[in-house]
């Protein structure tokens, strides 16, 4: 498998590289998460990272480069988009024609 060595910003990662495994587009995951163990411990702390382009505003190109950035929420804020998921938008009620 491929790996790429991508920058890491913010957070208790920040200014580190390490190497990703890239996926079968050559891209890295969208998401990295890193558990983090408990010195007593407890649960693990999971620091959360975001993929975002390195240079924003270039030519986008076929060799897109990446960095996550540092996501202290950690919410998972992005769902499929599947066709049959889309809000409906169908008007909720006509009004019925009386011929009187």
């Amino acid at each position: 498998m491929k790996s790429e060595d991508t920058p890491f910003e913010g957070g208790p990662m920040d200014g580190r590289v390490l190497p990703v495994l890239l996926g079968i587009t050559g891209h890295p995951p969208k998401t990295y998460r890193i558990p983090v163990p408990d010195p007593h411990g407890g649960e693990p702390t999971v620091l959360v990272y975001r993929r975002v382009p390195r240079t924003p505003g270039a030519r986008t190109g076929l060799s897109q480069r990446w960095k996550y950035e540092y996501d202290p929420e950690g919410k998972h804020n992005r769902r499929l988009n599947w066709p049959w998921s889309k809000p409906d938008t169908t008007p909720q009620s006509k009004p019925h024609d009386s011929n009187e």
